[in-house]
């Protein structure tokens, strides 16, 4: 009896398939094996520095509380740093983070959280949450406060004012605590 020959695609087909089973039969493998981690793999500092092993590197160190801010319990703001700080009445900080300001802001000097709402519409139309309204400029209220969706605020159309403060949620909510305690005081500078 004669063979029949097999047509090409079968072929192919057929050594399609096998490799593809490999290829899983390998994976499946691979995976019941022991994993790397970060740690495992990351190079020490020391490891192309010379003979002296060091510690990772060092976290970086919060800004200092500006000298010229006052003293006791307040929140500081600095227009140029875009930080603000909360500091206890011990003068030291219990809380920095950067800030996004407005278009408006408010003058160096001392002021008191006035008014406060838990939630409302910023200027530039954004739902926002932990307003502490502090100081006035060009008209508008100069407040701080976090976007209920924790983004940043968008920039402003060309022409527009906005007056807020924006920064982020975990920083807005820190800041509602501290800053609704009666009479907090706030404190800008250049």
């Amino acid at each position: 009896m004669a063979a029949r020959l097999l047509p090409s695609w079968v072929w192919v087909t057929g050594l399609t398939a096998g490799a593809t089973a490999a290829v899983v039969f390998l994976a499946l493998q691979a995976d019941k094996g022991p994993h790397p981690t970060a740690a495992a793999v990351r190079p020490s500092a020391s490891a192309s520095a010379g003979a002296h092993p060091s510690a990772s590197p060092a976290p970086t160190k919060a800004p200092a509380v500006p000298a010229a801010s006052g003293s006791g319990r307040r929140i500081v703001y600095s227009v140029g740093d875009k930080r603000v700080w909360t500091v206890d009445a011990s003068g030291k900080a219990t809380r920095t983070f950067p800030v996004w300001p407005g278009t408006v802001g408010p003058a160096p000097g001392t002021y008191t959280i006035g008014r406060t709402l838990s939630a409302t519409t910023g200027s530039d139309g954004v739902q926002i949450e932990h307003v502490l309204y502090f100081a006035s400029g060009s008209g508008l209220s100069i407040a701080f406060s976090n976007a209920v969706d924790g983004s940043s605020p968008p920039p402003a159309a060309a022409g527009k004012q906005t007056s807020g403060i924006r920064m982020h949620k975990a920083d807005g909510a820190a800041l509602w605590t501290f800053g609704t305690e009666p009479n907090t005081k706030v404190t800008v500078v250049k």
